[in-house]
């Protein structure tokens, strides 16, 4: 009998030294986040110029392109996160301000209603509504086919929240 607690004590001090090494994801906060609309598209190999303005996408494999309605409170947050590929991000309303993880300066990067950012994915940061009124942002996705839309990562530390 006193094998199996001993066994059973070194297994629980085992589990608990293996969590105390792990970093643990940063929670959103005051966010509701709707989808709108999700679609499987095949390759794109596209190039439109329209007199000085161009574009071009090119994309190996399928994707999944996904339209989402986030909002956020005031004092909300995304929380610290990634995403496989990129995003268009449109300001509905209010103004949310965004960090990135690699910025030591933590500098933020304010976009009102009205404006646009692209995400390139593949970095991590944090968008945050600072003001009060709640932020609307419309957000497009485009991703590896099947990947998660978002990894929730740890906080990098370089910002003071």
């Amino acid at each position: 009998m006193r094998n199996r607690i001993a066994i059973a004590l070194a297994g629980a001090l085992l589990g608990v030294a293996a969590l105390g090494g792990v970093v643990q994801a940063t929670p959103s906060a005051g966010l509701t986040s709707t989808t709108i609309a999700t679609g499987r598209l095949d390759e794109v190999h596209l190039a439109v110029k329209t007199g000085r303005w161009k574009v071009e996408l090119e994309t190996k494999g399928q994707s999944d392109v996904t339209v989402v309605e986030n909002r956020v409170a005031p004092g909300g947050t995304f929380g610290w996160h990634s995403h496989p590929g990129p995003s268009i991000i449109v300001v509905k309303s209010g103004t949310i301000t965004f960090y990135d993880g690699d910025d030591p300066q933590c500098a933020p990067e304010v976009v009102t209603a009205g404006k646009a950012v692209i995400d390139n994915g593949n970095h991590v940061h944090i968008g945050r509504n600072e003001g009060t009124v709640d932020v609307v942002v419309i957000v497009t996705r485009l991703l590896p086919a099947g990947a998660a839309p978002r990894v929730d990562q740890p906080d990098p530390g370089n910002c003071g929240f």
